[in-house]
């Protein structure tokens, strides 16, 4: 009864995308790439001081109005090259929210708005709205069509901001593009071809972005969430990887034959050697065996057996990221408090970092981590 009452509740009503898809998104490859062309894609080394140096607002304000003519000038003049995007009687056509997506793109280049997802995606998907409702009014009679023309133009801007808000893609100038493609003669005229000049002119003004905001400043702030994305990759990687090794094998061999040894790790899974007798033998509890190279196969089995999981960090460094898990990877356990407690932690040491499994975590927080792991 209360989960029933519970679901009418204004607090039940959540719903975030992100949630379902960013384990699937593959990781960022730009801290991969080499170091001058990482730094125009918005990736920075770990800072070698705690105060980074940082630029005045008159110098923002400089660089913004360089990147605001830059952009805006390079989509008009592609536009004005393609002839597919001409509006009646072979007119130009602007996008008027472009105006309003480089002051985002060029000033305000750290709000979550300003980000590559939410400025390419968000205009993909506003136009396709846009689009797509003034196509559908055009099917009444002309004078009906401009009698109800506004309609279209708030239908068009509401379910765009609707869209992108459920995809995570809000982008304020993207709810003018809906609005435009049904009340702008022009973009009317050009129907579906309106869709590829607004991903045109939102690619041609994140490569002018990614030009200027990372002379002085950095941009983006990240590519696709703040949030760590890339679990079930850097997982699979991780089970193929440890599936693969003789060392492993060995041990899970050795495990199954050996019933003595399994009770054993089933103890050190729980915490226990006895009744009433903690003992804390994982590797994130004694940090030395972190540092230690030399290990058996046995001790790679019970890494295994407690869900110690080497994951390849894909965007910092040269640190180890380890995730441990409460549960096997053999079967379910039983898992008491203290048992729980002691997976909720983070342990750094020098050049590797061990977090709990169902810790996410931001760039900026994944930096800070490494930063410290590394000054040990």
């Amino acid at each position: 009864m209360h989960k029933r009452s519970s679901f009418f509740t204004a607090a039940a009503w959540q719903f975030n995308i992100d949630d379902y898809v960013n384990r699937f998104i593959p990781p960022s490859v730009v801290p991969h790439l080499p170091r001058p062309l990482g730094h125009f894609l918005g990736y920075r080394q770990p800072p070698q001081t705690s105060h980074p140096g940082r630029i005045g607002n008159l110098i923002v304000i400089a660089w913004a109005f360089v990147g605001v003519f830059c952009g805006v000038s390079v989509v008009n003049v592609v536009d004005a090259r393609i002839s597919a995007f001409f509006g009646v009687d072979g007119a130009t056509i602007t996008i008027g929210s472009f105006g309003a997506a480089a002051v985002l793109e060029f000033y305000a280049i750290e709000s979550p708005l300003a980000q590559p997802r939410n400025a390419v995606i968000g205009q993909l998907l506003s136009s396709v709205i846009g689009v797509a409702v003034a196509r559908l009014f055009s099917l009444l009679p002309p004078a009906r069509f401009e009698a109800l023309r506004w309609l279209a133009g708030s239908i068009a801007c509401a379910a765009a901001t609707a869209v992108m808000a459920l995809t995570g893609t809000v982008h304020p100038p993207a709810g003018a593009t809906a609005l435009i493609a049904v009340a702008d003669n022009n973009a009317y005229h050009i129907g579906w071809r309106l869709i590829p000049a607004v991903l045109l002119g939102s690619v041609l003004m994140q490569a002018i972005a990614l030009l200027i905001n990372n002379v002085q400043r950095r941009y983006p702030i990240y590519w696709w969430a703040p949030e760590e994305v890339g679990q079930f990759w850097t997982r699979h990687s991780t089970t193929s990887a440890l599936s693969a090794s003789p060392a492993s094998s060995t041990a899970s061999n050795a495990s199954q034959h050996d019933k003595p040894a399994i009770e054993q790790t089933d103890k050190l899974a729980c915490g226990t050697t006895g009744p009433g007798k903690p003992e804390h033998t994982d590797d994130a509890e004694n940090p030395e065996n972190l540092e230690n190279p030399r290990r058996t196969a046995s001790q790679d089995d019970t890494d295994v057996e407690l869900g110690m999981t080497d994951l390849a960090d894909p965007g910092m460094g040269h640190v180890t990221f380890t995730r441990t898990h409460s549960r096997s990877n053999h079967g379910p356990r039983t898992t008491t408090v203290a048992t729980s407690q002691e997976h909720a932690r983070v342990v750094i040491t020098r050049n590797r970092v061990v977090v709990p499994d169902f810790m996410n975590l931001r760039p900026e927080e994944r930096l800070i981590l490494e930063t410290l792991s590394e000054r040990l």
